[in-house]
């Protein structure tokens, strides 16, 4: 039998992470909810959020008028939206963006896509899209760039406050550092330095002088004049690969362009 360290021990019981999973940071909800409340005119206190890990939506309480704003378990959507349609329960629900003509009761559904790529408790960023039973009833698909704007300005203000902020270092050539490294090999650039031409360093002077103790962060290499002038060409050899990729990518890929069938056709010329 092999062995097995202790975290590989301790990670076997761990629950593995889903889109189920995709709990929602309260900026972006209070966002979407807010848009919600304008858009269809409804009130705050008429919203209900039934979808809790551990929980069974279909055993929580459903006053008379209420309306479901939340984010469901993206695998049982599906039959979440089946449950709600058929008792006449309103609901506004987060949904998987790319997939949102998936149902089958899709004329009894609107679908809002917005292109929205939220970034959620878990970590899981997921472009999401909204199906809704509100509203004009013979609407069936719609954009909402009021909602995307919304979601947008709210997922920002979430990565501020979730985020640290730290501080970024400029060195001059005559300092390389680990990250230098994998930088220069990931563009595919041949640099090296000799024994001769380095000591090691933790941190500059101007560093301690202005009391920042991290220093280097992994500490780095002081390089002699001819090292430093190599480290130039290095970094600038990289960037200019860098920059070659990014352009490269920008080319536009190759389209495949279907065309409706005569039996597409007809559907379409019996349609209003």
């Amino acid at each position: 039998m092999k062995s097995k360290t202790y975290e590989e021990f301790v990670e076997k019981f761990k629950s593995k992470r889903t889109t189920d999973d995709c709990m929602t940071p309260p900026l972006i909800y209070d966002a979407v909810l807010s848009w919600v409340v304008k858009e269809y005119n409804i009130s705050p206190d008429d919203v209900i959020r039934p979808f809790w890990p551990g929980k069974d939506y279909q055993k929580e309480e459903y006053p008379e008028g209420c309306i479901v704003v939340d984010n469901p378990p993206f695998s049982i959507l599906s039959s979440i939206c089946e449950w709600y349609l058929e008792r006449n329960i309103k609901f506004f629900l987060f949904a998987p963006g790319l997939t949102l003509f998936s149902k089958k009761n899709y004329t009894m559904i609107n679908h809002i896509g917005c292109n929205a790529q939220i970034t959620y408790e878990n970590g899981a960023t997921v472009r999401t899209g909204f199906l809704t039973n509100m509203g004009d009833g013979d609407i069936v698909a719609q954009t909402s760039p009021t909602l995307l704007t919304a979601i947008k300005e709210a997922s920002a203000n979430f990565k501020k406050q979730s985020s640290k902020k730290l501080p970024k270092y400029q060195y001059p050539f005559n300092i390389l550092t680990s990250a230098m490294l994998n930088k220069y090999s990931e563009q595919g650039i041949t640099f090296n330095v000799r024994r001769s031409e380095c000591v090691r360093v933790s941190s500059l002077d101007g560093q301690r002088a202005e009391g920042r103790n991290n220093g280097i962060f992994g500490g780095g290499l002081l390089l002699s004049e001819s090292a430093a002038f190599r480290h130039h060409e290095a970094a600038e050899a990289a960037e200019a690969a860098k920059a070659a990729k990014a352009a490269k990518a920008e080319k536009v890929e190759k389209i495949i362009t279907f065309e409706l069938s005569a039996k597409e056709k007809e559907i379409v010329r019996l349609l209003k």
